[in-house]
């Protein structure tokens, strides 16, 4: 794998492209899941971004294990590596759920026209259009209930990785004791 571009490791430009594509696949999920018109609008989006989500997150786990292996080793850096092995599962999932409710959704768009009577207690002779789903009702709560589990566990891990990943990069960097105070000369 590539481990530097222009003379900066690979990882950190990856990583920041990982992280803005997974929390936005889980969420787009999650509104799948649980919001009918969200999913039929969305369409293939949720399922482009899990795909996306599931490609780059191996990328980001190979790019940061080459760094680690070009940096001081710390416990930081470890619990960091140990936390992102753990989130390729979760985006799996995550992707099913995504293939679910694009079904879901694709036979929702598809639905076949019946007619119903208005619930309109005014015109009892009303009739409005229905339609009827041709996807079986356990297909929606499988991909909403996957759904809703792999994008809670995606984004809790991501937020864990993430944290974990600033501490190992910065804890060097940052004096945990503030500066002298402005017009003290130290003397």
């Amino acid at each position: 794998m590539l481990d530097t571009i222009f003379g900066l490791p690979v990882h950190p430009l990856i990583v920041h492209a990982t992280t803005v594509v997974v929390p936005a696949a889980a969420v787009t999920v999650l509104l799948s899941a649980v919001w009918p018109r969200f999913r039929r609008w969305a369409a293939w989006m949720p399922l482009a971004l899990s795909v996306l989500a599931v490609v780059l997150t191996p990328l980001s786990t190979e790019s940061g294990e080459s760094l680690e292996r070009h940096v001081e080793h710390s416990d930081l850096i470890e619990t960091h590596s140990q936390l992102a092995e753990g989130l390729l599962p979760w985006v799996i999932g995550l992707g099913a759920a995504a293939v679910l409710l694009f079904v879901v959704a694709r036979g929702e768009r598809r639905a076949v026209p019946t007619v119903a009577l208005s619930a309109s207690a005014a015109d009892p002779t009303d009739e409005t259009p229905a339609r009827t789903s041709l996807v079986p009702r356990w297909l929606l709560v499988a991909g909403a209930v996957v759904g809703l589990v792999a994008a809670l566990g995606t984004t809790v891990q991501v937020v864990r990785i993430g944290h974990s990943g600033a501490q190992a990069a910065w804890s060097d960097s940052v004096s945990q004791t503030p500066p002298p105070a402005s017009g003290d000369d130290g003397n």
